[in-house]
């Protein structure tokens, strides 16, 4: 893309001028937005990606969009639920996920909350050897359906673009780890068995599925040898990225299943084990590119650089700030304007890391404006924080029918002082 130029602006949004004025007549800005329409489509994509495979299911990762009102809609595509925590564990609950439709992944687990998600009845799926006695001793029991999480150390490569450090994760069992482990809660009681792994994040290639499949694949072929474990499902977790810059084609869900199909029947169906369901737990790829953060600018600042403020903060997207991740930026309105200024987008957080972007070539910014940050919905609202006392906003859907429905409200004040025991002080506060 060349700097300045007219193809730099352009990257496709789901929401309208139009349809942000009409929005901020009753929500104000800044508010991350999410597309429903998107949504529905992308998850039965998905479906029909691995509907090969009889037991696939999708365990969406509830951590990266912990909202009721999108689980809801996964819903209605037999998605279930990756949960990480305690309150991830409560809301799947509530929602009415029974506890096959749960899978707890989790790490450096407190007691409560293996027991919480025994209780639910959610498949557990371990990250150490050491886990199986204190989950033993945690519920008196081993389950009989669990699952263990494998790290083949090392370095995973992958053609000249992936290259990802198992090895310096914390995350999950060595190769001889996990045949003992399995050994050990075979002994305990465990009858149904399942293998999870995680190598490589957000990849942008539709190589990385099928090479992680084999891997796993031959994983369960070596441990139903070894062990006798009757292997019931295979989960391979998630790290099928999206583009987030406009430079990067998307990944094509399709080919991924047919080719993960592929190595199953080289793999899995060659050694009588063709009945292992296939279980994925996507986050980014599920809800990232139907998810933006919609601000104004503010404030303008001359200085060394051109500065644009807007009336989001890094409370709001914290990842450009965090990883100086790269969300794309839509000026509403402007979308056939030429990109010929440059500017620094940045938040109110007294951090100098406050910075949507960094000198981003953008068409001419007036006060006012509403800036489109792209590719938000998923690691976007669930990372949010109070520094400097600066609140979380709202959440709204953009519903199939155009209408918008609000389904998280924006903080106030009150919620921030919730937590003190002294609330008399701050009583009326809204």
């Amino acid at each position: 893309m060349t700097s300045g130029g007219l193809t730099e602006c352009l990257r496709k949004t789901f929401v309208t001028l139009d349809q942000i004025k009409e929005i901020t007549r009753t929500y104000p800005t800044p508010f991350h937005l999410y597309d429903e329409k998107g949504i529905r489509e992308n998850a039965s994509k998905l479906k029909e990606a691995f509907a090969w495979n009889k037991g696939y299911r999708e365990y969406f990762a509830v951590k990266a969009t912990p909202n009721p009102f999108i689980l809801n809609i996964l819903k209605d595509y037999d998605c279930g639920c990756d949960c990480s925590s305690l309150t991830e564990l409560m809301m799947a609950d509530r929602l009415d996920f029974d506890g096959k439709s749960i899978m707890f992944s989790s790490n450096d687990t407190p007691a409560e909350e293996f027991a919480y998600a025994d209780k639910v009845g959610a498949i557990i799926n371990l990250d150490d050897i050491t886990h199986i006695d204190f989950l033993e001793k945690t519920i008196g029991r081993i389950p009989e359906t669990i699952s263990c999480r494998y790290n083949p150390g090392g370095y995973f490569k992958l053609g000249n673009s992936i290259m990802d450090n198992p090895g310096d994760s914390k995350y999950g069992m060595t190769h001889e780890q996990i045949i003992e482990a399995f050994k050990i809660l075979k002994s305990k009681g465990a009858k149904n068995f399942g293998i999870h792994a995680f190598l490589a994040s957000n990849t942008v290639t539709n190589e990385y599925y099928p090479a992680l499949a084999r891997i796993l694949f031959e994983l369960a072929v070596e441990l139903h040898e070894k062990t006798g474990a009757d292997i019931k499902f295979i989960n391979l977790s998630g790290g099928i990225g999206i583009p987030y810059t406009p430079d990067k084609e998307p990944n094509d869900i399709s080919v991924i299943g047919a080719n993960v199909h592929k190595v199953y029947d080289e793999v899995l169906t060659a050694n009588g084990m063709g009945d292992v369901a296939i279980y994925t737990e996507l986050g980014r790829f599920m809800l990232a590119p139907y998810g933006c953060l919609v601000t104004k600018a503010i404030h303008e600042k001359h200085t060394y650089k051109e500065y644009i403020g807007v009336d989001a903060c890094a409370a709001n997207l914290m990842r450009p700030a965090m990883y100086g991740a790269y969300h794309h930026i839509t000026v509403a309105g402007k979308e056939n304007a030429p990109c010929d200024h440059k500017y620094d987008i940045t938040g109110s957080l007294c951090e100098n890391n406050d910075k949507f972007a960094i000198d981003r070539m953008l068409p001419k910014i007036d006060m006012g404006d509403y800036l489109i940050i792209h590719d938000t919905g998923a690691h976007g609202f669930s990372m949010g924080y109070n520094y400097n006392g600066r609140l979380r906003s709202s959440e709204l859907l953009l519903k199939e029918d155009g209408s918008v429905q609000m389904i998280r409200r924006a903080e106030t004040p009150k919620d921030y002082f919730a937590t003190f025991d002294f609330t008399d002080i701050f009583k009326g506060i809204e």
